[in-house]
């Protein structure tokens, strides 16, 4: 018997006479549909369960927003905007996807450096919540703001001086490009108490990817700690925190599904100090490839097979243009 880490179980998609369902449609069948290989397919059930599930797990009175970064597929945004609370958009294509799906602008957030003029005239036209990236880009919505006669609703994005362990991506400690240093925030926090702008609160995400419940629990009790600090100098009391997400899924042999119970215990005890020292804010998480990933497939069809020099190769006729990760880029693997 083989020691070797073997992959997370395949549960999303269950198997029947050697055919995977697909939304409890055998594939080959979904294939004939569709009428040609290689396509995308999404399961809204597998979606409607992960976010069900969730709430079944999270402490009452948390939102969940969903990163549309993970996929803006209009279909799939729509289906998620009946599920979760808000929506985080990351540019203007992804801004007008959001509006259409039904979501209330005040429930839609735009995160990320490096917003244009056009994105930032559509975001203030709309109302939705811009989270600020740097002090430029504030005076920049600020005059756009100006000229459209609105009031830009604004969130500090915090580069905070910590970072989430054992996360995928860390998006946070040391010189990053996202968000405004922690130790800068106060001075911006002045600047928009001088002007008309609506401030809403705070957005502090530290990691993506992780499925290690007590580097989350580490990184939620600093997220907080950093929110009391800085609300301290605020212009004004918070309306909202988003402390981020970070849950993260299993991709490699020997990963775990992620084990949210003593998370969301710690998560409920913070959320009660929460209450006391912000008073009535809305607590948000913030998560994308967790609530979707695991819902989606990439079809193709084996169109050849080929021996080389004593390995066989299954050819098909999709690829790394429309997935790098699975085609393996020419040989090469996705590491941790």
């Amino acid at each position: 018997m083989s020691d070797k880490p073997v992959h997370a179980p395949l549960i999303q998609f269950p198997v029947t006479d050697d055919c995977l369902l697909i939304g409890g449609m055998p594939l080959d069948r979904l294939a004939a549909q569709v009428g040609q290989t290689p396509f995308y397919a999404y399961d809204r059930e597998a979606m409607s369960r992960r976010v069900h599930d969730l709430r079944e797990a999270l402490p009452e009175g948390v939102s969940i927003h969903y990163a549309m970064k993970a996929n803006p597929m209009p279909a799939v945004v729509d289906h998620m905007a009946g599920l979760v609370d808000g929506l985080d958009v990351a540019s203007l294509g992804e801004l007008r996807i959001a509006l259409d799906s039904g979501m209330p602008a005040a429930e839609i957030s735009f995160a990320g450096p490096g917003k244009g003029d056009t994105e930032l005239r559509g975001a203030i036209a709309a109302g939705i919540t811009l989270n600020l990236e740097s002090f430029g880009e504030f005076e920049r919505a600020l005059r756009i703001g100006e000229a459209l006669g609105v009031a830009p609703r604004v969130a500090v994005r915090v580069n905070p001086d910590f970072e989430l362990k054992s996360s995928g991506m860390k998006m946070s400690g040391g010189p990053k490009p996202f968000g405004v240093d922690a130790e800068q925030v106060p001075d911006l926090l002045r600047r928009i108490g001088e002007t008309a702008a609506h401030f809403r609160g705070f957005h502090i995400f530290s990691g993506s990817q992780n499925l290690r419940p007590e580097s989350l629990i580490e990184a939620q009790n600093a997220t907080f700690e950093l929110a009391y600090r800085l609300a301290e100098v605020a212009p004004g009391p918070l309306e909202m925190l988003n402390i981020g997400g970070g849950f993260g899924i299993p991709y490699f042999p020997g990963e775990q599904r992620l084990d949210l119970t003593e998370v969301s215990a710690n998560l409920g005890a913070r959320l009660g100090e929460c209450q006391q020292r912000l008073g009535d804010v809305e607590v948000m998480i913030e998560l994308g490839r967790y609530l979707v990933a695991e819902a989606g497939v990439y079809v193709c069809r084996v169109v050849d097979r080929k021996v080389s020099r004593g390995l066989t190769y299954l050819v098909t006729d999709g690829g790394l243009h429309h997935h790098l990760a699975a085609s393996g880029n020419f040989g090469q693997i996705v590491r941790k």
